[in-house]
């Protein structure tokens, strides 16, 4: 019997694994001072991150989110980014805690990762305001170039400081690229501007033996191929409105994914056994065949906790089941 790590491993490489499932339940996610620094209560109060950025996070929101009062941003002129812009220092952290959690893993059950957030695009939406970011995109190309090579900069830093502290396997790495129905960007204009600093970031990982996981719960369809390119190990929150069968088919199966499971589906009070039922089934069915897939939620657990224990139980055993049915030759 393979191990939650070997047996992730397995489907990673194109082999036979025992089961089907989420790769996340093999990551664990070590709270570094890095990430610590930008937490804020779950209180529905405004607090600040360690980039000065405004955040509220409700009692009943699933995470925090950034605010865009003009009275508020970091970044309030485009052009005076240098003098507006202050990047947090990380040189003299204590990581003895994070030293501690990462000690405690067991490396031959799971991978010990970290969890980055606010990848390049996210970071700079947060600091200028959405709108005003999009717009910045489009008419300030260079000024906002300048403004990702800092972001890219500070990331590489983060990654390689991780790295020698805490000899992590894998980062579990943030960035939304688009919407549930389009990306926030022109193809064109994200693989000149995002697509090589993001290269490099990856690169950063791999120098060090890590395993790069993106997260990008949306559209991101168009920017396939270009997640080989960039050398992405794992792309994590593929939600079922890309057409993943082409994508696999697009990808030749070399661009490992995680999720498929339409949530939407499935996560309300009004859900019946028989729509979990289907609705594992059909994901599994559906994209497993592709080969190096995951089948699992884009967002972690189901909001309507009802239903956790049926998905979890279908999800356990008709992964397995379609496992042992389907053999890799």
């Amino acid at each position: 019997m393979l191990t939650k790590r070997e047996n992730m491993t397995a489907i990673l490489n194109g082999e036979q694994p025992d089961y089907y499932g989420d790769f996340m339940d093999s990551l664990a996610l070590i709270p570094d001072p890095i990430f610590m620094a930008d937490r804020v209560p779950q209180d529905g109060e405004i607090h600040k991150d360690s980039w000065g950025t405004e955040y509220r996070w409700p009692a009943d929101a699933p995470a925090k989110h950034p605010l865009d009062r003009k009275e508020g941003l970091v970044i309030k002129d485009i052009e005076e980014w240098r003098d507006q812009l202050k990047v947090p220092d990380i040189s003299n952290l204590d990581w003895t805690a994070a030293k501690t959690a990462a000690a405690a893993v067991d490396r031959k059950e799971s991978f010990c990762g970290i969890f980055n957030t606010a990848g390049l695009f996210e970071r700079s939406h947060h600091l200028m305001g959405f709108e005003e970011c999009l717009v910045n995109y489009m008419v300030y190309e260079d000024e906002m170039a300048e403004v990702l090579r800092t972001i890219a900069d500070f990331k590489i830093d983060y990654i390689k400081m991780a790295a020698k502290e805490l000899q992590i396997d894998a980062i579990f790495y943030q960035d939304d690229w688009g919407s549930k129905t389009n990306l926030f960007l022109p193809p064109d204009l994200w693989r000149r501007i995002i697509k090589p600093l993001h290269t490099e970031i990856v690169a950063a990982a791999h120098e060090h033996g890590i395993l790069f996981i993106h997260h990008a719960d949306c559209y991101c369809q168009p920017l396939a191929q270009d997640m080989l390119d960039m050398g992405i190990d794992i792309w994590q929150g593929v939600i079922p409105q890309n057409d993943i069968v082409e994508i696999q088919r697009i990808t030749q199966g070399r661009l490992p994914m995680i999720g498929g499971i339409n949530g939407t589906t499935i996560d309300s009070d009004d859900t019946t056994d028989e729509a979990i039922i289907a609705e594992v089934h059909r994901a599994i069915d559906t994209y497993c065949p592709g080969g190096r897939f995951f089948p699992a939620l884009t967002y972690g657990k189901l909001f309507t906790k009802k239903n956790q224990p049926l998905f979890d139980a279908q999800m356990a055993a008709y992964g397995r089941k379609w496992a042992r049915d389907h053999p890799i030759g």
